[in-house]
């Protein structure tokens, strides 16, 4: 990522509704970032080749056949880049399917500018910082290595490819091993807001982190559930130093 702060920031504004477009491009420029927009599938894919961008605000409506559900999967296919969704459907469904093919935030229509400020910020700050506080160590749990600086994670010595909030997850839950997390502790140190009740992404992205490196779902030993609370790294964890430094 081309960031150096979380005020010069490069963002990509995908959405159909020029004035949307437009009053969010104002905005963020007013404040510093650079922005780019796109109005379909097709500028965004054009702005994406050549460009790197340290977020994305993308709609999940386009008329035609484009689906934002899809455009999430296609952009997680190539790139690590943190998805924040503006939508107008706010169901609790098209939360947690957004959130289960990849993208870190959910924010729905109408929306309040300040607050979509705070959750780009949000989502910048902390993929800013987990690179800053890693210096060269790496964590070894299990058969995996996760490396902040680098924000890879190595099963056996097989690549996982991981989303922005996946990493973020289990940043959160290696930093913190030994202790249950609950659902709002980790809202926070993922997402910087607070767990609603009726609230299941947290759950939904743990079901997705769990397919990636448990061997069996049904049976997870890495990331166990507390019933009632949350959840709990299962494994110990050691902290070393990168190989030949």
């Amino acid at each position: 990522m081309a960031l150096k702060n979380e005020y010069s920031a490069k963002l990509l504004v995908v959405d159909d509704d020029p004035d949307i477009r437009h009053i969010l491009k104002e905005f963020f420029q007013d404040e510093g970032y650079e922005v780019w927009t796109a109005a379909d599938s097709l500028q965004m894919r054009n702005m994406l080749t050549g460009n790197q961008f340290d977020a994305i605000l993308l709609d999940l409506t386009f008329p035609g056949k484009d689906d934002g559900i899809d455009l999430v999967r296609e952009i997680r296919n190539k790139s690590n880049v943190p998805i924040l969704i503006i939508s107008g459907r706010g169901d609790l469904t098209n939360k947690i399917v957004a959130l289960e093919v990849g993208a870190d935030d959910y924010i729905t229509k109408p929306f309040d500018l300040q607050e979509i400020y705070s959750r780009v910020r949000a989502v910048l700050r902390r993929t800013k910082t987990a690179a800053e506080e890693s210096g060269s160590h790496v964590y070894r749990f299990h058969n995996l290595q996760l490396d902040p600086d680098t924000r890879t994670l190595l099963k056996n010595t097989e690549a996982v490819p991981l989303t922005t909030g996946e990493f973020n997850m289990l940043m959160a839950l290696v930093s913190h091993s030994g202790r249950v997390l609950s659902r709002d502790f980790l809202m926070v140190e993922t997402r910087s807001r607070r767990f609603e009740g009726m609230d299941r992404s947290i759950d939904a992205q743990i079901m997705r982190l769990r397919r990636k490196i448990e061997n069996d779902i049904h049976n997870p030993q890495i990331v166990k559930s507390v019933h009632g609370i949350g959840y709990s790294l299962g494994v110990p964890v050691r902290k070393t130093r990168k190989t030949g430094e």
